[in-house]
């Protein structure tokens, strides 16, 4: 198995390619689509890196799997299968969150929820990728859709965690429960400790070292400080709730979630042959839950 990652500094995410050499097969998972806010401008230099390895090694990119639908950065999953013909997979929750959002941004769809992605994933299901197994583990709280992939003695967490000195995922979105993330975090303890955990993103500080990727299981257990070994359900409960009631929205979760619920392709262009994202004014996401 050989492992590949590519960080992207604006949004602070990983992406990684995993491969099986001798069958000179790959998946990618949690692509990232580069978006301008302001302009309204995307493009594909960050996946082009991944598509680019993949060509120099000659591998067949065969999967793409999200670990859950970002709501801080657009996915290049339809880009990625636009170009290759790898199969999107995703957790099956993301009917919840296509649900949510679809009522939440008042869009029309008449297609049953689960369209974009040609896999929705269940606790338990496996995939092959050559000689690899990935065992797809079910790991909800940040989000009702959210997975983690395991390969061999590498589990893929998504935001589930992250390191350790920056703790755990807000739980305050559509579908999030901090009682819920405590009890996927603890199926994640529950792997041998030398387990690593590839993370979806790390955030570091001004000045401070490199941006990381990857801890051990024994080292979050052992160090994280939001959840470690010894930590009750409602102290973490109540942490995570007073934590997330100070927390902003995401710059990019209005266009995210719009292209990232349909596997990671743009909105329909309208009768102007011109594509637009929502966005509420004057309206806050609570506001439009109450609502609904």
């Amino acid at each position: 198995m050989k492992i590949q990652h590519w960080y992207d500094q604006t949004t602070g995410t990983w992406t990684y390619l995993v491969a099986d050499l001798e069958a000179a097969k790959a998946l990618v998972i949690d692509p990232v689509w580069d978006y301008d806010p302001v302009s309204g401008i995307s493009d594909t230099r960050s996946v082009d890196q991944v598509l680019g390895y993949a060509e120099e090694h000659a591998l067949s990119i065969e999967f793409v799997l999200e670990t859950h639908a970002h709501a801080d950065h657009l996915s290049a999953a339809g880009y990625l299968r636009e170009r290759t013909g790898a199969r999107i997979g995703i957790g099956e929750g993301i009917r919840q969150v296509q649900a949510v959002f679809n009522q939440i941004l008042n869009l029309a769809s008449d297609e049953p929820c689960g369209q974009g992605f040609d896999r929705l994933l269940r606790d338990g299901d496996r995939l092959l990728l050559g000689s690899l197994e990935i065992e797809v583990i079910h790991t909800p709280g940040h989000t009702p859709d959210s997975m983690t992939y395991l390969i061999g003695d590498v589990a893929f967490i998504g935001d589930t965690l992250f390191m350790p000195d920056f703790g755990t995922a807000r739980c305050d979105f559509p579908g999030g429960d901090a009682a819920v993330l405590y009890d996927s975090i603890q199926r994640i303890f529950q792997l041998p400790e030398e387990t690593r955990l590839l993370l979806c993103h790390d955030y570091p500080p001004a000045g401070s070292p490199q941006p990381r990727m990857m801890c051990t299981v024994a080292e979050a257990r052992k160090h994280n400080i939001h959840i470690k070994d010894g930590t009750s359900r409602e102290d973490f409960t109540a942490m995570r709730k007073q934590r997330d009631s100070q927390l902003k929205l995401p710059k990019l979760i209005y266009p995210s979630l719009q292209v990232n619920v349909l596997g990671g392709c743009s909105p329909e262009p309208e009768d102007n042959g011109v594509a637009y994202l929502k966005l509420p004014f004057n309206r806050t996401l609570a506001s439009i839950l109450q609502d609904n």
